[in-house]
């Protein structure tokens, strides 16, 4: 997933801190999409051409150079959520988004764990992310509850740890890539309203969630 320019911070930087922030910003993409969210910060650096303190100004932990690495593919989600918004079938629109969230969360290994761990961390770097995810998936999960295609009781909280578990299940089995496809759409058999399907292909998804 290719990444490009971070938002600016809001104080404008100087022409040398502005270069170094965009060289810090490259690498840290490079390397997380090599090595996953774990490389070095003190590898990264180097490889900017600057010390690991210059890093820690403008990236204090990992997860605030996590959270710049993903704004870019975060505005591709939430533009894409505004035209599912609009779509003739709300469930269908639902699951292709929350579809989208797997494939952007699987491009950098380590990044669905910290996605999940930031949804009860108020403290995390990666709330600037998760907020506006939560919101625009609770916009279109209403909407498909509205029309009578999706159960009352699911909440957007459980549908977005559910996608990120199930990328980084699809992290842990490269061998399988047709895997969080197949797992997203077997668990989503869940969401619809209507009579339980037979026990056999249902038992895991009620015994996690019974069917009202």
């Amino acid at each position: 997933m290719a990444m490009s320019t971070a938002p600016t911070p809001a104080r404008p930087l100087r022409a040398d801190a502005r270069r170094n922030y965009d060289r810090l910003l490259s690498e840290a993409r490079t390397s997380f999409a090599a090595q996953g969210t774990d490389a070095s910060l003190e590898d990264i650096a180097r490889r900017a051409g600057v010390g690991i303190g210059t890093l820690y100004r403008h990236f204090p932990n990992r997860q605030a150079l996590m959270n710049a690495v993903f704004q870019e593919a975060l505005a591709a989600l939430l533009d894409r959520s505004r035209v599912l918004a609009t779509a003739d079938r709300p469930c269908a629109a639902l699951v292709e988004w929350l579809g989208a969230i797997v494939t952007h969360a699987g491009a950098y290994r380590g990044l669905a764990q910290a996605l999940m761990s930031a949804s009860g961390d108020e403290t995390s770097a990666l709330m600037s992310c998760h907020v506006p995810l939560r919101q625009a998936g609770d916009r279109l999960l209403t909407r498909a509850q509205s029309s009578g295609s999706v159960r009352a009781d699911v909440s957007i909280d459980d549908l977005l740890q559910l996608t990120n578990a199930i990328a980084l299940a699809a992290e842990q089995t490269p061998a399988d890539p047709a895997l969080a496809d197949r797992l997203l759409r077997l668990t989503l058999q869940g969401l619809k309203e209507g009579p339980p399907a037979p026990a056999e292909a249902t038992a895991p998804i009620a015994q996690a969630r019974p069917a009202t």
